[in-house]
């Protein structure tokens, strides 16, 4: 038997050459399975001695030790423990050329490895979502702009964070060994609490990301709008936008553009709709026969206007040769000054009752200016509205005005102790003059 044999620890006086016992050879009582203890110290060559570098049977298995215990790669640690008498890229070599790349690796190792793992932490939100855990990429802002918001990039934390006291919760936990169950359990939900805050926490931050709201605080918001200019938003979409306010929560910005966008388009095409429809009433079959029905009902529309605005001047030119047809006759309508008359036209007043109000109104001013109680009242048969009109007409600024101004308004002034009108005839004086 050569050098290297394999002794049989089970059957006395039985060893084995290399070739006999690769071959599982049998003899007498000796079977294939039984143990067997190599004799020579592992001092012969495994792969031959075509193989670099030397490497003896013990090196061969001190290697394969190694690299169960330290794990592919960590060829300094796989290096010492083998020997000092091999180097780490002695290590490396020498495993990657006959294990992996070898005969053994392409024995052993398949062309395409089929993956086994199942993926438990849960990326579509789950609470072992990657997503939970992985920081987001830090604002792109200088450093003024960073101080201004109190922002640390290299953490993607803000000095003041949404519920800043969250880590309170948890800040003076501890687990003991005399806690009974229930203390345990109390601990458990604290910490369940301060993870809930910190997912509000980042979805917050992620709101702010996917809205540009940073920008939008900075005002860079606005030079980017003056770049790409997008479509004019209605009146209405914008007040729809703030009645669906409390959906940004729960749709990113891409979608709740998206569904903005459609909603035009569903608009557009339902105007459309209806013009096609309106075409077909018509008769109109043909894309091409609604340009001339488009420009023959602009031109009915123009003449149409056009009538409309000359019988609108005829009917003022007539109004106002009729406007005061109904109290023309009356008495006392020759007293009245053009605004006056227009003021009993309108509230359908005759000029003597008017005149009276008007004196009545006169009276109690200078009665109030000189500090006599006012004790008049103004006619029965007129309503507030109407009492308000004929105090107000007469002047612009309201009854608040001086009563020298007022009754300047009015068309009056004073003459001792009575009142002359500007204009008038000589009744009109003579009712006046009674007026102290």
């Amino acid at each position: 038997v050569s050098p290297l044999r394999f002794r049989c620890t089970e059957c006395a006086d039985i060893e084995l050459c290399p070739e006999c016992f690769s071959a599982g050879a049998e003899i007498g009582p000796h079977r294939r399975w039984h143990g067997y203890q190599l004799v020579d110290g592992g001092r012969f060559t495994l792969w031959g001695a075509e193989a670099e570098g030397g490497w003896s049977s013990r090196e061969e298995q001190l290697l394969l030790d190694a690299i169960e215990q330290f794990g592919f790669g960590n060829w300094e640690d796989m290096a010492a423990h083998v020997g000092a008498s091999r180097t780490p890229q002695e290590v490396m070599e020498h495993y990657v050329s006959m294990y992996i790349h070898g005969n053994l690796g392409k024995a052993c190792i398949p062309d395409t490895i089929p993956n086994r793992v199942t993926d438990h932490t849960c990326p579509s939100g789950g609470p072992l979502s990657p997503s939970l855990t992985t920081p987001l990429p830090p604002l792109d802002i200088s450093v003024a702009e960073q101080q201004q918001l109190g922002y640390m990039p290299l953490r993607d934390d803000y000095e003041i964070e949404y519920d800043q006291d969250a880590e309170t919760l948890i800040s003076g936990l501890s687990v003991n060994y005399d806690d009974d169950d229930v203390e345990i359990e109390l601990k458990r939900a604290h910490v369940d609490m301060y993870v809930r805050k910190l997912k509000e926490r980042q979805r917050r931050k992620n709101i702010a990301r996917d809205y540009n709201l940073v920008p939008a605080f900075l005002g860079k918001d606005k030079k980017d709008k003056e770049k790409a200019p997008k479509r004019k938003i209605t009146k209405e979409e914008k007040e729809l936008r703030l009645k669906l306010r409390p959906l940004y929560q729960f749709m990113s910005c891409k979608e709740f553009e998206d569904f903005f966008e459609n909603m035009h388009k569903e608009r557009i095409l339902r105007a459309k709709i209806r013009e096609l429809q309106r075409y077909r009433r018509n008769g109109i079959t043909k894309m091409e026969e609604s340009a001339e029905y488009e420009a023959a009902r602009h031109k009915r529309e123009k003449r149409k206007e056009n009538k409309n605005i000359a019988s609108s001047k005829r009917g003022k030119e007539e109004g106002k040769e009729g406007e005061f047809a109904a109290i023309e006759n009356l008495p006392g309508f020759e007293l009245l000054s053009d605004r006056e008359k227009v003021l009993c036209s309108s509230l359908n007043l005759s000029p003597a009752r008017y005149v009276t109000v008007k004196t009545i109104i006169i009276k109690d001013h200078l009665q109030k200016r000189q500090g006599i109680p006012s004790k008049s009242r103004l006619p029965s048969y007129l309503d507030k509205l109407e009492q308000l009109s004929v105090f107000d007409n007469p002047h612009e600024g309201g009854p608040q005005r001086a009563p020298v101004q007022l009754i300047a308004n009015l068309g009056y002034q004073r003459d001792g102790a009575g009142l002359l009108p500007l204009h008038g005839s000589v009744e009109q004086r003579f009712v006046f003059k009674q007026i102290p």
